[in-house]
């Protein structure tokens, strides 16, 4: 007989630093994932948007919600997470939403709404169907509709996709010529119009190869491999090229990777 997962009340676990929500429940992390935000390398522009932003909402002034796009491994989960980790403190809270989910958002929002505590919603890789009911009340959500939106309450999303839905060659087709200027059709214009909906868009791109090796020995340097050299450059430089990726978390997972050998091979040395 499988164990059921056990449904925390946010009323009653008001110590969580994050939630998720699954089966219409909010069920609370018990294991949050905690990220300094300077460990996050190369990303310095988006950090500090990122940062202020929150940082408004936190000390309730006004603040808008958020888009992160850009190429994958490139930072925009674990920026989230890490502004969870700078303002937890400060009475940030975490709501992780699946995509699909958010055909539930007045449900997710209504036991937050009297509650003291600022709530980010998180929307990891967000991508659904132009036809994906969500995206009716995702709208309403980001513009408002009948009922006043809740003042501590803010939707940050990320997504590989810039303007969040899938485009087809058939979308280009609609575009059109009118009085000189080219002017996108109605398909189109609706899937710009919902990525507009959020008041700060971050984009991230990959990085180019200085970037990169800059990033990966930084990560060296955190795991104490200081001697930098020409055979660790080529190494790195061939695991980007495995991975058809130059990224934080590629070059991440390279130092990691070049850090536990070489502590291994000292230790196998002096044994």
């Amino acid at each position: 007989m499988m164990q059921q997962t056990e449904v925390f009340n946010i009323d009653t676990d008001p110590r969580a630093l994050a939630w998720r929500w699954r089966g219409r429940q909010l069920q609370a992390v018990e294991f949050v994932q905690h990220i300094p935000l300077d460990t996050l390398l190369g990303i310095e522009r988006q950090k500090l948007a990122a940062i202020a932003n929150t940082r408004q909402f936190v000390q309730r002034r006004p603040a808008n919600h958020m888009l992160l796009t850009g190429a994958r491994g490139t930072g925009k989960s674990s920026l989230v997470k890490a502004l969870l980790t700078e303002f937890g403190a400060q009475g940030l809270r975490l709501v992780e939403v699946s995509p699909h989910d958010l055909v539930d958002l007045p449900d997710i929002v209504a036991p937050l709404r009297s509650r003291p505590e600022r709530f980010i919603l998180y929307v990891d890789d967000f991508s659904v169907a132009a036809n994906d009911p969500a995206l009716t009340v995702l709208k309403t959500a980001l513009d408002g509709g009948i009922e006043e939106p809740a003042e501590n309450v803010l939707i940050y999303a990320t997504s590989n996709r810039r303007h969040l839905l899938p485009e087809y060659r058939a979308d280009n087709e609609e575009y059109h010529w009118e009085d000189g200027e080219l002017h996108p059709g109605e398909t189109t214009e609706e899937k710009i119009s919902l990525s507009e909906r959020f008041g700060l868009w971050l984009s991230f791109t990959p990085f180019d190869q200085a970037q990169y090796l800059e990033v990966v020995r930084a990560h060296l340097s955190r795991l104490d491999v200081n001697d930098w050299n020409e055979s660790i450059e080529k190494a790195a430089l061939r695991w980007a090229l495995g991975r058809a990726s130059r990224s934080g978390r590629v070059a991440r997972q390279f130092a990691r990777d070049w850090a536990g050998s070489n502590l291994a091979g000292d230790k196998a040395a002096t044994e």
